[in-house]
């Protein structure tokens, strides 16, 4: 058991922070109500944006506040077109997120498209992508501090026909 906590601290150090950061959050919430509440978040308000897209089973949440960010690695295969939506509650600001490859190269940020909260894309062969997702540094709430809520990435699939 000690051995894998400590692999696992290892390999927590050898991230970026975001990534760190976003591995902590969703072990935080990984039990309990909510995770739950952040289930439910994704499937009933962010699945709905996949449209016709196929939604792949999982349901990536957690909850940030604001001026926090997280990412997290997927891949996607050549020759199949994908859907990305990423919603976060009502009383967060505008979500912002980009796409880079593995070398942080940026592909896509939704800062440039008016912060729409989904992305199409295709590619054409296998790879890795990081999405990073931030909660933009708002207001705060009437006790003033941060806001915080659930943000959900979902990722769907177009069928082949």
């Amino acid at each position: 058991m000690f051995a894998a906590v400590l692999s696992l601290i290892k390999l927590l150090f050898m991230r970026p922070i975001t990534t760190v950061l976003f591995f902590i959050i969703t072990l935080a919430v990984s039990t309990g109500p909510v995770n739950a509440q952040c289930k439910v978040f994704a499937e009933r308000i962010c699945k709905v944006e996949l449209g016709s897209y196929v939604h792949d089973g999982n349901y990536h949440a957690a909850i940030l506040s604001e001026g926090q960010e997280a990412e997290l690695y997927k891949t996607f295969h050549g020759g199949q077109d994908y859907r990305l939506a990423i919603c976060g509650d009502d009383n967060l600001p505008d979500i912002e997120f980009r796409v880079m490859d593995t070398d942080r190269n940026l592909l896509y940020t939704n800062r440039d498209d008016d912060y729409n909260i989904t992305w199409d894309i295709s590619v054409e062969s296998t790879e890795q992508l990081l999405i990073s997702v931030k909660v933009p540094a708002g207001e705060g709430n009437s006790q003033g501090g941060p806001e915080s809520g659930c943000v959900a990435i979902m990722f769907g699939f177009r069928e082949e026909e």
